[in-house]
């Protein structure tokens, strides 16, 4: 089973995603330059969405080269030493990661759940006097560090608790009996029509110079767009019951992860331009038919804002993925939607043709038609 978000959002000047330059990110496609949201971008907005933890009711899992940072810290409130904490735990994150430990950071993210940090902290405070060095040694007893450290690789893998990593995946290259394979697909968003890269020339004054000292004490460019995107996101049903090994929680996942989607926005530049736009368009797809459909060729033809009726670029983006959601369904024919939930901003519901009758009036009613399509088991 496949669950498929499709949505259209229009988002005003802005620069949500940068690349080595500065510049908002963009892409060829169809002949013509597009603006861009990388999936990276997308992924660490809806992760980082309050909602996400809400609805699933688990922590996120954290990527940090400071993992023996953090166990130490959770060990000190525990009433072990400082120096001594430090001193184990770094012991064991070069255990866990294979590699050297420089100044309390290993040299490799790794991304752990809320419980691999709890269980670490407890195995090792347990294990404190035997893994903790004799007054004449200089490092922790090895041996018991690396059976520590062997357990938690092996009660990790192919399965974690948390359910970010569990839809994005995890991987480590020295170690990959952890690695767990993303149950979730996200495509990079590009905006359903041509774009031009703008720029703003600003300056920036001393408050405090005399009166009669005239010009500006700073001069900038940001470069910016606006553009309207298409957005396309997949969750393996699965494979993510399969790295969770909890189907409720799976359940859980995927309502936190509808719920964010929808919500989530990158961060790039939002203090100077603002961009906080909802959806205008969204289409929720269960589907057991064994098919994944990108709709993003819908716009392989850029989309154009007509001037009458004025429409702007929304309303005919709309208008274009609903005619070609009805070209591919006509054509294949053995394809069975389990449940189609749409939603359409009443501006632009006269856009929806073929879709019409999935529309739905309220987000938990959007949300619920996916869910309630999910096996049980």
């Amino acid at each position: 089973m496949f669950i498929e978000l499709h949505l259209i959002q229009s988002f005003a000047p802005a620069n949500l995603n940068r690349d080595d330059t500065g510049s908002p990110k963009d892409a060829i496609f169809g002949g013509h330059r597009r603006a861009r949201i990388s999936s990276q971008a997308f992924k660490a907005a809806i992760r980082r969405e309050p909602v996400f933890a809400q609805k699933t009711e688990v922590p996120v899992g954290q990527r940090t080269k400071r993992m023996a940072e953090e166990v130490a810290k959770r060990l000190e409130k525990l009433g072990r030493d400082k120096t001594e904490a430090t001193a184990v735990v770094e012991a064991f994150a070069g255990a866990y990661v294979k590699k050297s430990v420089d100044k309390g950071k290993t040299n490799v993210l790794v991304y752990l759940s809320d419980e691999e940090f709890s269980w670490m902290t407890a195995q090792l405070n347990q294990s404190w006097d035997i893994a903790l060095p004799e007054a004449t040694e200089q490092k922790p007893k090895e041996k018991i560090i690396d059976d520590l450290a062997k357990q938690l690789v092996k009660q990790t893998e192919k399965r974690t608790s948390a359910p970010d990593i569990a839809l994005f995946g995890r991987m480590l290259a020295s170690e990959p009996t952890t690695n767990i394979d993303a149950a979730c697909q996200v495509a990079h968003a590009l905006s359903t029509h041509a774009v031009r890269m703008e720029m703003d020339y600003y300056t920036a004054m001393d408050h405090l110079k005399p009166d009669d000292t005239a010009g500006a004490d700073m001069v900038g460019f940001t470069s910016f767009n606006s553009a309207c995107y298409y957005r396309y996101l997949r969750i393996d049903w699965q494979q993510l019951v399969k790295n969770l090994k909890d189907t409720d929680l799976a359940r859980r996942t995927v309502k936190g992860f509808l719920c964010a989607a929808m919500t989530a926005i990158p961060t790039g530049k939002q203090n100077a331009f603002s961009a906080q736009n909802p959806t205008s368009f969204a289409m929720a797809v269960a589907r057991k038919d064994g098919k994944s459909w990108n709709l993003v060729n819908a716009f392989e033809t850029p989309v154009k804002a007509t001037r009458e009726p004025e429409t702007g670029y929304i309303a005919p983006s709309i208008q274009v993925l609903d005619d070609y959601w009805h070209d591919l369904t006509s054509f294949y024919d053995d394809s069975q939607p389990e449940a189609i939930a749409v939603h359409v901003m009443n501006k632009h519901q006269t856009a929806l043709n073929h879709l019409s009758g999935y529309r739905k009036e309220k987000f938990s009613d959007w949300v619920d038609t996916i869910i309630t399509a999910l096996p049980q088991e």
